[in-house]
């Protein structure tokens, strides 16, 4: 009955760990969660200003689908200024968060067996979408040696006939290993001659702590031409139910199909959202977003600290992003089995490393005060002696 096209989706593991987490707190169990990537930060105060002057003000009807052209400009000005990036405002288009703009690029690009090169650790989306677009993931497994990062060597061997898309995330989800200038140059330098499309995802540019971010585009003009640059304002700016997202991209043919597709789907984004996300992007919360990002680097630094500190666990000090991607192969390669009993015996909950594609981890999201956080390593440091005793 239903088509084989829906049944190729798995739930994301992630939100279904959150929502188990949710489930047992209601119930009254004392769980600590720290599965979902969302800041525990509010809004900044301008933002949401601005959002409740658009309501007063009546701004509450259809816009453009691709958004209305203030917000197009705001965005082409924060690439230019930010990133040394060039578009005209029309190679821009605003979506329901950064994932309603990865499934529009997927969805126009990819055709029955086309390849998409993902490397592993990958956020848990990339595949699924792909899948449902008919496509085939081609993942490449990467190791803390590399610090979770693809080598030209790699990616030369994976490219086929078939390949279509690469993805690059950097900062990553979860590891948050960042792409220096030089290791993105040489990654070009494999994809030089060949028709492959980038889909560059840096929703985590901003939280970067120990490295310098680069964008993909901004490499080289054959870099340029082929990626297409994924964005938004969830993570760096704590607007992660706003749902305010965006890509661009100077293929003028991509662009415009993607805007037939979403204008068949969802039709313009909020529109209260997009008078509010120029604010953001125009740098009027700049310094919102820099209080917010050195806590997030404090946090990272405890957080790396204290787990690396138990007997059993290891991980690599994230660059960017909120995310520990810890190590658990001296305790076990079963890392459900192991967060399902981390749940269930101490109250914490982290998402298994298998749903990024990766056994042998889990992903702890600092994205919380640092007494929580404090609390959480230390039961989960009680949760591992009493594995290994």
């Amino acid at each position: 009955m239903l088509s084989d096209r829906i049944q190729t989706l798995s739930s994301s593991l992630t939100i279904a760990i959150s929502t188990l987490a949710k489930e047992l707190k209601d119930s009254g169990k004392d769980v600590l969660s720290f599965s979902a990537g969302e800041p525990d930060f509010g809004t900044p105060r301008a933002i949401k200003d601005e959002a409740i002057k658009a309501i007063n003000d009546g701004f509450t009807q259809y816009t453009p689908v691709p958004g209305i052209p203030e917000l197009l400009e705001s965005i082409a000005g924060k690439l230019k200024r930010e990133n040394g990036l060039t578009y005209d405002p029309k190679d821009i288009i605003a979506s329901n968060g950064a994932k309603h703009s990865l499934f529009n690029l997927f969805q126009a690009l990819i055709n029955e067996g086309d390849e998409v090169i993902i490397p592993a650790p990958y956020w848990v989306t990339y595949p699924e979408q792909v899948k449902y677009a008919s496509g085939i993931p081609v993942i490449i497994d990467t190791d803390e040696i590399n610090n979770f990062k693809i080598t030209a060597e790699q990616l030369k061997n994976a490219i086929t006939d078939k390949t279509k898309v690469l993805v690059l995330t950097s900062p990553s989800n979860p590891t948050g290993s960042i792409y220096s200038r030089e290791e993105l140059e040489a990654l070009a330098e494999v994809l030089k001659g060949t028709d492959i499309f980038v889909a560059s995802d840096e929703m985590y540019e901003k939280l970067v702590y120990e490295a310098e971010f680069v964008a993909a585009a901004s490499i080289s003009d054959d870099m340029f031409k082929r990626t297409v640059t994924i964005n938004g304002l969830s993570k760096s700016v704590a607007m992660t139910g706003w749902r305010f997202g965006y890509l661009a991209s100077p293929n003028k043919e991509l662009i415009s199909v993607m805007n037939k597709l979403q204008s068949q789907s969802t039709s313009n984004i909020n529109s209260i959202t997009q008078k509010a996300a120029i604010v953001a992007l125009n740098g009027d919360v700049d310094e919102e977003i820099e209080m917010m990002r050195k806590a997030f680097a404090a946090r990272a630094e405890e957080a790396a600290e204290l787990m690396n500190a138990i007997p059993g666990l290891s991980v690599l000090k994230p660059a960017g992003a909120f995310y520990l991607f810890v190590n658990i192969k001296d305790i076990t390669n079963d890392s459900i089995e192991f967060c399902k009993d981390l749940l269930q015996d101490v109250g914490v909950a982290v998402v298994p490393g298998i749903g990024f594609g990766s056994e042998g981890y889990f992903r702890f999201s600092f994205a919380t005060d640092i007494t929580t956080i404090r609390e959480g390593i230390r039961r989960i440091e009680k949760f591992v002696k009493q594995k290994r005793a």
